[in-house]
């Protein structure tokens, strides 16, 4: 039997929350209240705990048989029980019992009351059966206070800490969504940015360049027409010639370096051997490249990744290096690419690559991110710096 308190105590399931969502752990428990239950097959004897009782201002629940105890117990979450040993049907020992074997409950502290004074003899059992403690009636009301009211603030710290517990876990799983999606749109604009670049580089090369070539047959076509008494005019023309040449290895450039097309027709293995000769050759430092000798396949945008890993590579080390010679390592297994690179220049410091300045560092990491990779950096100052890309491979390319 439930007393008029329990229309207002009805216990949530345990961890379903009750509150506002976004008031923090403090403020939910500053009106929190335990669940206690009383049980005794008396009702004048529950009237009287729960009178002993309601100074602590906790939720009093009521139960006249071992069975209903064991009813409320599924449905409510006790801070702790109270629990009269004599019983019809079911005494205390017995509902003490079945309450521990069930996983949900086996944890909750029970105090045995008792009438009889030579059941204090029999006093093992209870604990044997989990009892925290086991008391006479006519109970001291301070000394029953003092260890429900014990009971009570742990499970309020127990309650406030599996809360704060939850919190976190929801705010990491946020957290981790979160990641999930920047790094999916990380993706998209890669592959955006990707696809921009080849159609730049497309017009560029199509559009500027069938210009330029027009150009530069008019131009000859009037070299033709003048005889030899208009030497200042073809001057003038053979230097329109030259500069219309060299504007066409200017837009050859421009459109290799938004997308070269070796890597699309040839694969990696050859834009990597390329863009080394290029880079070799542009700022004379040698590079000595050993690369896979069989032609690999790679998807698309997994080559497109490496390749710019490595470009940002070789440019980190035309600004910063100050170096010599670059080694270049490639391997491509059936498990793992591997990517090295390693120069003789000055070295980067040990917090060069966790600055929050070095976005291109940064990229580097975030490329290899998107496919399960990472790049690790190996400095010594003075010694030059070692750079790996490490990616997993699906068994689809290997």
């Amino acid at each position: 039997m439930l007393t008029a308190k329990d229309g207002q105590a009805q216990a949530r399931p345990e961890g379903e929350a009750s509150e506002p969502a976004g008031l923090n752990v403090k403020s939910r428990m500053a009106d929190w209240k335990a669940d206690v239950l009383l049980v005794d097959d008396d009702p004048k004897n529950l009237m009287a705990l729960e009178a002993l009782l309601e100074p602590l201002a906790q939720n009093m629940i009521t139960a006249r048989s071992g069975k209903e105890a064991l009813r409320l117990v599924l449905n409510h979450h006790f801070a702790v029980i109270v629990l009269d040993v004599r019983m019809p049907d079911m005494d205390g020992f017995e509902t003490a019992r079945i309450i521990r074997e069930r996983e949900r409950s086996r944890h909750i502290p029970i105090i045995f009351l008792t009438g009889v004074s030579k059941e204090v003899e029999s006093a093992f059992r209870g604990y044997e059966v989990g009892a925290v403690d086991y008391l006479m009636k006519p109970v001291v009301p301070e000394v029953l206070r003092s260890k429900v009211s014990v009971f009570v603030e742990l499970h309020r710290k127990t309650t406030a800490l599996a809360s704060e517990i939850a919190e976190r876990k929801i705010a990491e799983e946020r957290l981790r969504e979160s990641e999930v999606q920047l790094r999916a749109l990380a993706a998209r604009l890669f592959s955006i940015r990707e696809d921009e670049r080849a159609r730049i580089a497309r017009e560029i090369h199509d559009e500027l360049g069938q210009v330029l070539t027009g150009l530069k047959m008019d131009v000859m076509w009037l070299s033709k027409q003048l005889d030899n008494e208009h030497k200042p005019l073809l001057a003038r023309i053979e230097t329109m010639r030259q500069l219309i040449d060299s504007t066409v290895q200017v837009v050859r450039r421009i459109s290799t370096g938004m997308r070269p097309e070796i890597l699309d027709d040839m694969g990696l293995v050859a834009a990597i051997r390329w863009q080394s000769k290029e880079f070799q050759k542009r700022l004379g430092i040698r590079c000595r490249v050993e690369l896979p000798g069989d032609q690999i396949h790679l998807g698309s945008e997994l080559s497109t990744a490496v390749f710019r890993i490595f470009q940002e590579m070789l440019t980190n080390i035309a600004r910063h290096a100050k170096a010599g010679s670059v080694t270049v390592k490639l391997n491509i297994s059936k498990e793992r690419l591997t990517l090295k690179v390693a120069d003789d220049g000055v070295g980067m410091g040990e917090s060069a690559p966790q600055a929050r300045a070095s976005l291109g560092l940064l990229g580097m990491r975030e490329r290899a991110q998107l496919f399960g990779g990472e790049v690790t950096f190996q400095a010594t100052p003075g010694r030059g710096t070692t750079v790996l890309l490490s990616i997993p491979l699906p068994d689809q390319q290997a």
